[in-house]
């Protein structure tokens, strides 16, 4: 091949060697190659509420974003994320000095990670964690180091004794995810009062991923860290509109911190995507201020296909944790005579038409993770009842 480099050294960063295709892509793939129902990848199959749809459709006609929109967002979500936050959490926010808006979550992990780390500082993020946490700490120049969560009577919790003990001089902040992906897991009162403690006494910088803050189930309460003592000023919270509204192709997440920390986040996130979603901004302002009724129906129908997926996983043979909170259900396979969920994964198509994500694959602790599998229910309840009836060879 001519116009190569040495061929000593790989092409690929070295710090990003270690993160090939993402999982999601081989088994998305997978599903089509197979024509199985693809409870993989966690995006809905139907788009969201009609009048938000509408609101972006009326912002393009108007000419509202079809430029670039200003660099911190549209003053008009800014101020409806504000409202948000305060309405729902009694969480007081500038809209011009601490919102930021960027291009989902994803680049709002990024962006948060790239500004405030320096090469060596060490981040904690509790394992399983979503997969690009370690891409973005690892471009970052960081050191993560993973607490694990574990199988406790039904669901996975913290082990704050291992928490505290993972701090070190060179941790710089903590990555918390609640609700949690993959496991479902909702951090209680009491996890978040010692997590905030902790934060305090190490003066540690705290970066909170909150994307599925309204899809909490039964008894489970969403409480944002950013609400507890000493945390206001030293929390990043993320949010995002994909996951409430169910329009994830959309890609508008948000920053709200203290002005220093959106204004670091703003530095790093200018040379990434610059601005992006512009009539979306729009659309998604609007959203935000629909009534409880919306968010309401939204948990409500998510609890419903929660329920009606883990009664089929059951009855197919998985012993299946209990889902607080997103919209995963993390399964052992063990009780299938399994143990290892990619080799499981991957033939999971061929032997039930049904496509699933190994948890492996969210943990350093490869074997830590390797005998559980995560479903994704927020699909049609035809489509879910169709894999239901498919998973059912398992048990056969």
């Amino acid at each position: 091949m001519t116009g190569m480099t040495s061929s000593t050294r790989p092409l690929l960063n070295r710090r990003l060697a270690e993160f090939g295709t993402t999982i999601f892509a081989e088994m998305s793939a997978l599903a089509v190659r197979t024509g199985s129902i693809n409870l993989g990848q966690g995006f809905p199959d139907t788009d969201g509420p009609e009048e938000v749809r509408e609101a972006a459709v009326r912002a393009l006609r108007d000419g509202r974003g079809n430029q670039y929109p200003p660099g911190p967002g549209v003053p008009e979500l800014r101020t409806a994320i504000a409202a948000h936050q305060e309405r729902r959490y009694g969480l007081s926010y500038d809209p011009d000095t601490e919102v930021l808006v960027t291009a989902g979550a994803t680049e709002a992990i990024a962006a948060t990670l790239l500004a405030l780390l320096e090469p060596g500082d060490e981040v904690i993020a509790f394992e399983p964690y979503y997969d690009s946490y370690a891409a973005c700490i690892a471009m970052a120049g960081g050191a993560r180091v993973p607490v694990t969560l574990r199988p406790h009577e039904g669901s996975f919790r913290l082990d704050l004794d291992e928490l505290r003990a993972a701090v070190t001089d060179r941790t710089r902040l903590l990555l918390i995810n609640t609700p949690h992906n993959p496991t479902g897991t909702v951090l209680t009162r009491e996890e978040l009062t010692a997590i905030a403690e902790l934060a305090v006494e190490r003066d540690l910088l705290v970066v909170t991923d909150e994307v599925y803050e309204h899809l909490v189930f039964d008894e489970a309460e969403h409480l944002p860290l950013a609400t507890f003592p000493g945390m206001r000023d030293r929390t990043v919270t993320i949010g995002s509109a994909g996951k409430t509204f169910s329009f994830t192709g959309w890609k508008v997440g948000w920053v709200t911190a203290q002005p220093a920390l959106v204004s670091a986040v703003r530095s790093a996130k200018q040379f990434l995507t610059y601005v992006s979603s512009g009539p979306f901004q729009y659309a998604v302002a609007e959203a935000l201020a629909l009534p409880d009724t919306y968010f309401t129906a939204f948990r409500e129908d998510m609890l419903a296909k929660r329920d009606l997926l883990a009664a089929g996983l059951r009855d197919a043979g998985f012993e299946v944790f209990n889902t607080a909170g997103t919209y995963f259900i993390t399964t052992d396979i063990r009780p299938l005579g399994e143990t290892d969920g990619f080799a499981f994964c991957r033939a999971l198509p061929e032997r039930a038409g049904v496509v699933a994500i190994p948890n492996a694959v969210f943990y350093d602790h490869r074997e830590a993770g390797a005998p559980f599998v995560r479903f994704a229910f927020c699909k049609r309840t035809d489509v879910l009842e169709e894999a239901v009836k498919r998973l059912k060879a398992l048990a056969g």
